[in-house]
C-alpha cells in the first residue's frame, strides 16, 4: 500500500501547530502534504520540516487527492467539510466535539479501542482530551476486571481552552502580583491567576457541564460500558499552563490490589507508573508538559468503594488530549490498511 496523501486541517491553530510538531517527531510516513487553514491564513507562509508550504484555504476541492485528513479547525468546521472530505475518499481524523457522539463515527483512542476504526465511514474522532488520558489508564484495569463505578476529578489547564485563556493566566497573574485590576478575554466572570473555577463549558439541565458529561458518555463508548456502570466527574480549570490532571476512584467487579494495578498499568501502552510516595514521587503537570506518556502515581486502596482504587492521573493535554492522539490514529489507519490509496 502506497504512502498516503495527508492534510493538516487547521494547521495555524493551537493543536494544529502541535500535530505539525509530532508529524515531524514520528517521522509520519507520506507521499505528500497539504496546509489547510480559513481564508484569513491563505495564502501564508509555514514552515514544516525544513521546507516552505503554502496554507490553502480549506475549500471542498482543496481535499481531493488526499487520503487522511488531520482536522483541528472547531466544531463548526469539521461539520460543513466532513462529507467533502469523505466523499473524495479520504477519511478525517477529527479533534473537535462534532462528531463523537455520533454512532457511525468511531470515537477512538490509540492503543485502546483500534478496533473500531474497522467501522469508520470516513470520520474518526478524536475524544476529548480529559477522556484520553483517562482511558489509557482505565484501559488495562478494565480489561483484568470489569469497571463498575467511575468517580473522576479533572483539573485542567488553561491551554485546554485556547490562546486567550493562556494569556488571561499570564496578564492575570502579573495584575494580580501588580495589585492592579485584569478584565479576562476568557475567563470574564471570575480570573484564572491564583484561583481555581470550577466550571469548564456551559451546564446542561441535569447540573453537570458539558465538558463533565463528556467524560461520562465518551467513557462508555470508548469502553464499551453498559448503562449499569455508573460514571460521575466534576471539571475544573486550573491555573496551570499545560496538562490535566485526575483525580480517580473506580470501583471494579473483582478486586485489584494496588501492587496488580502497578504491574498492569507499567506495562500498559502509553503510559508510565510514577508511584513511591515514600519518596514523594508522583506525577506533576509540570513534569508531564511536552512528554507523551500518561503518568499514573498515588494507586491506592479506595477507602469508600468496595473492590475500589484511587489514582491520579496526568498528561499533556495538547499532545495526548488532542494532537499526539490524532497521529497516533492516522498511525493506526496506515498500519491496519483503513484508507483508500
Amino acid at each position: 500500500m502506497s504512502k498516503p496523501n495527508i492534510a493538516a486541517l487547521g494547521a495555524t491553530g493551537v493543536v494544529g501547530q502541535e500535530i505539525l510538531k509530532i508529524l515531524e517527531e514520528r517521522n509520519f510516513p507520506y507521499n505528500s502534504i497539504r496546509f489547510l487553514a480559513s481564508a484569513r491564513s491563505a495564502g501564508k507562509q509555514i514552515e514544516f520540516k525544513g521546507d516552505k508550504y503554502t496554507i490553502e484555504e480549506a475549500k471542498p476541492e482543496a481535499f481531493e487527492n488526499l487520503n487522511i485528513v488531520l482536522a483541528s479547525a472547531g466544531g463548526a468546521t469539521s461539520l460543513a467539510l466532513a462529507s467533502e472530505i469523505a466523499k473524495r475518499g479520504a477519511v478525517m481524523v477529527d479533534n473537535s466535539s462534532a462528531f463523537r457522539m455520533d454512532k457511525d463515527v468511531p470515537l477512538v483512542i490509540a492503543g485502546v479501542n483500534d478496533e473500531d476504526l474497522k467501522q469508520h465511514k470516513g470520520i474518526v474522532a478524536n475524544p476529548n482530551c480529559s477522556t484520553s488520558q483517562l482511558m489509557l489508564a482505565l484501559k488495562p484495569l478494565n480489561d483484568y476486571a470489569k469497571i463498575k463505578r467511575l468517580i473522576v476529578s479533572t483539573y485542567q489547564s488553561v491551554s485546554g481552552a485556547g490562546k486567550d485563556a493562556i494569556d488571561d493566566l499570564t496578564e492575570g497573574t502579573k495584575a494580580a502580583l501588580n495589585n492592579e485590576k485584569y478584565q479576562g478575554k476568557k475567563f470574564k466572570d471570575y480570573s484564572i491567576a491564583f484561583n481555581l473555577i470550577p466550571q469548564i463549558d456551559s451546564f446542561t439541565e441535569n447540573g453537570y457541564t458539558k465538558e463533565e458529561m463528556k467524560v461520562v458518555n465518551e467513557t462508555r463508548k470508548i469502553l464499551h460500558l453498559s448503562e449499569d456502570v455508573k460514571i460521575a466527574c466534576t471539571a475544573i480549570r486550573v491555573p496551570v499552563y499545560i496538562s490535566h490532571s485526575e483525580a480517580v476512584s473506580v470501583e471494579f467487579e473483582k478486586e485489584i490490589s494496588p501492587d496488580k494495578a502497578r504491574e498492569l498499568l507499567s506495562s500498559a501502552y502509553g503510559v508510565e507508573v510514577i508511584d513511591d510516595p515514600a519518596n514523594s514521587k508522583y506525577p506533576t503537570p509540570q513534569y508531564a508538559a511536552g512528554k507523551d506518556p500518561v503518568y499514573v502515581g498515588r494507586i491506592r486502596k479506595d477507602l469508600a468503594l468496595e473492590n475500589g482504587l484511587s489514582m491520579w492521573v496526568v498528561a499533556d493535554n495538547l499532545r495526548i488530549g488532542a494532537a499526539l492522539n490524532a497521529v497516533r490514529i492516522a498511525e493506526k489507519l496506515v498500519e491496519m490498511k483503513l484508507y483508500q490509496s
